[in-house]
């Protein structure tokens, strides 16, 4: 059986107030299109699978098309958790009607997803945060347990367990009762789960720029060794790059985000995760480059015209552009940056000075002309660095119509 893992959609989202809408469209086709070029049996989506708890209409509709051209008119079971970016309601809500379409969406930890019979495949055991799938073509069910996101209290909650007792064991215990009650030898055992996960004694990964914590201190940190033996493969979502937490006979991998999603990422690649499973098993693993999306990148230049030149060679990117220069940048270079180039995010202007830094207790003669006077108050609030002719300009258009 072939399982394809991705996760952290994130759909409508924005890179500060650039769209990459037209972005995701594309990267949603190429998933779909290697889920089909690969021939997986079923697609696991752990969680964020939107950027907000009120995603726009555009996300939505991105969203549900997506689902129904991966679940192949229910041929192909596909499984959404949420994550810590999606509103648990939102992502229920239409269970009843993409169930139909081989379509399991599920918005809570403990959820129960009730059964149906399909022409490919049926759901024929559920139970709180487990549901056993059997494939016609397969001669074996393939049993997920799932966590989709909450937060430490909630998870608590959901599992009824001693809020004083720390999450790693009450998880441990909660998928132990599980695997031992519905993952025998005689299928395939998967874990689908949207937390911060980490392997004993190794540094802690770090999250995502610009995304919601879910680690606060220790108190949600979830460690590798909670897995119950039975599992063959742990499916993870939350942290935007690929990443194998334990690479061994039964790994467990965070799949990556399919697109870069702040510059904190730039020059990363994306992934999705094949993995080829069967009873009682190590699995087979591997991740699988996503290629479509504008790349980001951090560049830094000292000279407008090399940089002109390097957007001019690069068009499909997104910059966040540092401009290193000994004066201001003018009005006209930044109209050039911009107009060569629709992707520069940020534009940084770093200035730098070679004379020696003034004392800051200079005494600036007040008997001055006004022009004379601002330029010494200029240039003792900058460094020293005396005002461009355009800063000159402007002083004395306000002066003039004062």
């Amino acid at each position: 059986m072939r399982i394809l893992h991705t996760a952290d959609w994130h759909l409508g989202k924005r890179l500060d107030n650039f769209s990459r809408l037209d972005e995701q469209v594309l990267v949603m086709d190429e998933i779909v299109e290697k889920a089909d070029l690969y021939q997986t049996d079923l697609v696991i989506v752990a969680g964020d699978l939107f950027d907000t708890f009120h995603p726009g209409t555009e996300a939505i509709d991105l969203f549900y098309k997506t689902l129904k051209r991966l679940a192949k008119g229910g041929a192909r079971p596909v499984i959404a958790i949420s994550g810590n970016h999606d509103s648990p309601a939102l992502i229920d809500a239409p269970d009843p009607l993409a169930r139909e379409c081989g379509i399991i969406l599920i918005g809570h930890p403990q959820a129960v997803v009730n059964p149906i019979k399909l022409p490919d495949f049926e759901i024929t055991q559920s139970a709180p945060g487990v549901i056993e799938i059997k494939l016609n073509r397969f001669s074996y069910p393939i049993r997920i347990i799932h966590t989709a996101y909450a937060n430490e209290l909630r998870l608590k909650q959901y599992l009824g367990e001693d809020k004083s007792e720390a999450l790693n064991t009450v998880l441990a215990k909660h998928w132990k009762d599980i695997a031992d009650t519905y993952c025998d030898a005689n299928g395939v055992n998967i874990l689908a789960a949207h937390l911060y996960m980490n392997k004993r004694g190794t540094p802690l990964l770090e999250e995502p720029e610009g995304e919601k914590p879910i680690k606060i201190g220790n108190a949600d940190l979830i460690y590798t060794d909670c897995i119950p033996p039975q599992i063959q493969y742990t499916a993870l979502g939350h942290i935007h790059r690929y990443f194998p937490v334990e690479s061994t006979e039964k790994p467990v991998i965070y799949s990556s985000s399919p697109l870069s999603y702040s510059f904190s990422e730039a020059g990363q690649t994306k992934y999705i995760v094949l993995v080829d499973a069967v009873p009682n098993q190590p699995v087979h693993h591997e991740k699988i480059a996503l290629e479509r999306g504008r790349t980001l990148h951090r560049k830094t230049f000292h000279d407008t015209e090399q940089a002109l030149t390097w957007l001019q060679e690069n068009p499909y990117t997104l910059v966040e552009l540092t401009l290193v220069s000994d004066t201001f940048l003018k009005a006209e270079e930044r109209n050039l940056l911009y107009k060569a180039h629709d992707g520069i995010i940020h534009l940084i202007p770093v200035i730098t000075n070679k004379e020696e830094k003034q004392d800051s207790s200079t005494v600036i003669n007040l008997d001055q002309d006004i022009k004379s006077l601002f330029k010494d108050y200029f240039k003792s609030k900058n460094n020293q660095l005396e005002p461009n002719n355009e800063i000159m300009d402007i002083f004395n258009e306000i002066v003039h119509k004062v």
